[in-house]
């Protein structure tokens, strides 16, 4: 039986230790403090021979005979179960609704402990503070018990206890007690934490319930004895999905469509997880609606992760089957985050986050598919956040650094001159490459800063160049442009005050802009590049022939250089062993012939090898870059190749 305690527990008493004995046995036992006696003490027949001689409170101090009628009718005909205990916890006087109550006639009931007909000695908190009560040293003790009704029903009984008034001081104190039943105000309540717990449109649990029984699974996981095999470990499992498209449902054809949807999917979900438990042994399977279209299935006690995985699959192929709702046929797919891993040293926080993550990697990968949590891509997202965190002050620390990458003729091997590379001195992760936190910055906007630090510092160095070689012709300057910064700043302000600054003739800057953020400008960003232009700035298209290759831009837009991407020139390897590709070189050759046209010049990148040099230099490319001539390099190295011998490898 269960129950709960009303008041503060005593300190006083002793632990209930035994089970209670049969009614029908008597024991002799002296109690400590001539207090209450547990059930397995004796029940003294003066307990009977009193409660014959007394009154509903056992004592006639200061009370007429005819109030004593008055009171000892009320007691009896009272509705409510009641009875007048000793303090030494026998009955000294029961009414009959209590005798109906317990299923025994009022009379038989005398003399009987009443922490064994009520269960009040099972467990030590109410036990002591029964006993307090009865003592004379608690006022009042309430606590609910689950008690069994002679029709053989189960009941919630609120059971009070309070000491009684008007005895005589030679007699001991007695208390009051009484019995209610609260079987309906229980099922109410227990009716509204079901409403409370469930979701009224699925019927299923809601995140409330779902966090409430993953936090108890994790904090009493089965048994786990360490000799076993690592799969007999107690395990956890989830399969984390949201419906891909949901809202373009909602939106067209109504929430009422919506919510008889959501009912279908929890209706194949729930079928998912019973045929898995029906395969599967093991912990229960709870499938819930956190919100909105997102579902959870809580495995317990899983067998590992291909059990989850397994899941994972079935629950998508049955939601790929189409729905028919009120003459309607819908299709709907999903996005499944799976995480299985030993229950030990998992919290609730911390397996939702990796269901989160791994569900947003399932809708990165394309959706309609399942993801199972890795680990290695998991530090890898943990780091970028941390970049993500660090990246704005960074650039006030003043931890990047810039190298530089000789650009040369291709006709004579000269430098002409370099782009400026940026890298981070990063504390934790040491010097990191541009690809590592470029992507990061233009995201959270922090590009726009770390640009402008960088084309100052490009500029700056240029022009020290310059002054430091007077005699040689100065080294034109190329740095790359995020579209963002087009955007979010006014670059061409930025450039003017720039070259203002640092002296630095706009001829020499060249401003480098991937293909797929040049192609299609327009507004702001052309008008932006045009300036620009219109200033003497060069204007480079990075990375060209990989993105929208619409040559139809090429007149139209303000661009001076053309970057062939690397993936061309690699066609063109001959020393390794590798068969060029006939496609690769055409391909090259026709976009240097139609810059050439457009008046434009062609930088190849990535030129590694002599071979592919000659086959550049033929076709007819201006400039070349790439490892074939110098790695990015500190600028005192750049210092000692101007004026130098070609850089032809």
């Amino acid at each position: 039986m269960s129950g709960t305690s009303e008041g503060p527990r005593a300190s006083a008493g002793t632990a209930p230790g035994t089970p209670a004995a049969p009614v029908t046995e008597r024991h002799t036992a002296v109690p400590a403090e001539n207090g209450p006696i547990r059930p397995d003490s004796a029940r003294p027949d003066s307990a009977r021979t009193d409660s014959a001689r007394t009154g509903p409170g056992g004592g006639d101090a200061g009370f007429t005979a005819s109030e004593l009628r008055d009171y000892r009718a009320a007691f009896n005909a009272a509705t409510l179960p009641m009875g007048v205990v000793d303090g030494r916890g026998h009955v000294v006087r029961a009414n009959e609704a209590l005798g109906g109550l317990l299923g025994a006639p009022a009379a038989v009931l005398a003399g009987r402990q009443a922490c064994e007909l009520l269960d009040l000695a099972t467990d030590d908190r109410t036990w002591h503070a029964y006993r307090e009560v009865l003592l004379g040293r608690r006022s009042r003790f309430r606590c609910t018990r689950r008690l069994k009704h002679p029709d053989g029903r189960s009941l919630w009984a609120e059971i009070t206890v309070v000491p009684m008034t008007g005895a005589s001081a030679a007699e001991s104190a007695r208390v009051l007690l009484t019995v209610a039943d609260v079987s309906d105000r229980r099922e109410l309540q227990e009716r509204l934490r079901h409403l409370q717990m469930h979701d009224p449109v699925t019927r299923l649990p809601n995140r409330t319930l779902f966090f409430e029984r993953l936090a108890s699974t994790l904090e009493t996981p089965p048994y786990q004895d360490d000799s076993l095999p690592p799969r007999q470990h107690a395990r956890i499992g989830l399969c984390y999905l949201d419906l891909d498209g949901f809202k373009a449902i909602n939106d067209t054809l109504g929430h009422r469509t919506g919510d008889r949807l959501l009912a279908a999917v929890a209706a194949r979900l729930t079928d998912c997880a019973e045929n898995d438990a029906s395969r599967n042994a093991g912990g229960s399977r709870l499938v819930a609606r956190l919100g909105g279209d997102e579902f959870a299935i809580l495995v317990e006690d899983s067998a590992g992760t291909q059990e989850l995985t397994d899941l994972a699959r079935s629950v998508l192929a049955a939601l790929q089957q189409p729905f028919d709702l009120a003459g309607q046929r819908l299709s709907v797919s999903a996005s499944i985050g799976v995480v299985e891993r030993t229950a030990a040293g998992t919290s609730p926080t911390g397996l939702m986050q990796a269901a989160d993550t791994t569900l947003y990697w399932a809708k990165a990968d394309g959706r309609a598919r399942w993801t199972l949590f890795d680990p290695e891509r998991n530090a890898h997202r943990m780091t970028r956040q941390s970049l993500s965190s660090t990246l704005r002050p960074a650039v006030e620390r003043g931890e990047f650094t810039l190298e530089y990458q000789p650009l040369v003729g291709m006709a004579d091997g000269v430098l002409r001159g370099v782009e400026a590379l940026v890298r981070w001195n990063h504390p934790q992760f040491g010097v990191l490459p541009p690809n590592r936190f470029v992507q990061i910055a233009e995201e959270d906007g922090s590009i726009v800063q770390l640009g402008r630090w960088v084309l100052r510092t490009a500029c700056r160095q240029a022009r020290r160049w310059q002054l430091d070689h007077p005699d040689e012709p100065p080294l034109f300057i190329s740095v790359n442009v995020a579209v963002r910064q087009v955007w979010d700043s006014d670059l061409v302000a930025d450039v003017a005050q720039i070259l203002a600054e640092t002296g630095l003739a706009p001829g020499l800057l060249q401003l480098e802009l991937t293909e797929s953020a040049v192609m299609g400008s327009g507004g702001r960003p052309l008008r932006a590049l045009q300036a620009l232009s219109d200033m003497g700035v060069r204007i480079a298209i990075d990375d060209f022939g990989t993105g929208y290759s619409n040559l139809a831009y090429l007149s139209r837009l303000p661009v001076s250089v053309l970057k062939l991407d690397g993936a061309f020139v690699k066609g063109f390897r001959y020393e390794d062993g590798t068969h060029p590709s006939p496609a690769d070189e055409t391909i090259v050759e026709a976009m240097v012939q139609l810059a050439h046209r457009l008046g434009l010049t062609v930088t190849a990148e990535c030129v590694e090898t002599a071979g592919q040099a000659e086959r550049l230099r033929r076709i007819g490319c201006d400039t070349g870059q790439g490892w074939l001539y110098s790695r990015a390099v500190a600028p005192e190295q750049i210092a000692g190749l101007i004026g130098s011998r070609p850089l032809e490898g």
